[in-house]
């Protein structure tokens, strides 16, 4: 039997060996994130009212600014996930592997002890995607280190 992919390649060459699913997988992983960026850096409040519900009275200009500063991270992330995804095919088990960290990190975040905080339990649409999106993302991670 042939030997995995590894998490960290010697280069970043085209001589990815894991499963193609696992590549296109990411590849809309990070079209999503471009995508949820730019509503966060676009919409007026950053889709703190409009998306997540939030009642953000009383520390609105922090609290848009923010969304705006996650959305800026998010768009650069998801850029580089693309580029991951098309072009350097390589990186992909990394990058899986480092999106379910921090999947798993927003999901601790959001549903844990500091999720408790939010008013009458509400969770804003982005804490039950990133919810469920840890188990996929575990499945794409061990697709993306299987010999194709």
């Amino acid at each position: 039997m042939a030997p995995g992919m590894s998490l960290l390649p010697a280069s970043t060459n085209d001589a990815y060996g894991g499963m193609k699913a696992a590549a296109w997988g990411l590849t809309v992983i990070a079209a999503a994130t471009i995508s949820s960026a730019l509503l966060h850096i676009g919409l007026p409040d950053g889709g703190a009212v409009v998306i997540a519900g939030l009642d953000i009275s009383g520390a609105e200009r922090i609290i848009i600014s923010l969304f705006a500063w996650a959305g800026t991270t998010q768009f650069v992330w998801g850029l580089m996930l693309l580029a991951v995804s098309l072009r350097y095919r390589s990186l992909v088990p990394l990058a899986l592997g480092l999106l379910t960290i921090e999947r798993a990190l927003h999901t601790w975040n959001m549903w844990g002890p500091k999720g408790s905080h939010l008013a009458d339990g509400h969770h804003p649409p982005e804490a039950w995607v990133t919810l469920g999106s840890v188990p996929v993302l575990l499945i794409f991670l061990a697709m993306s280190l299987r010999r194709a």
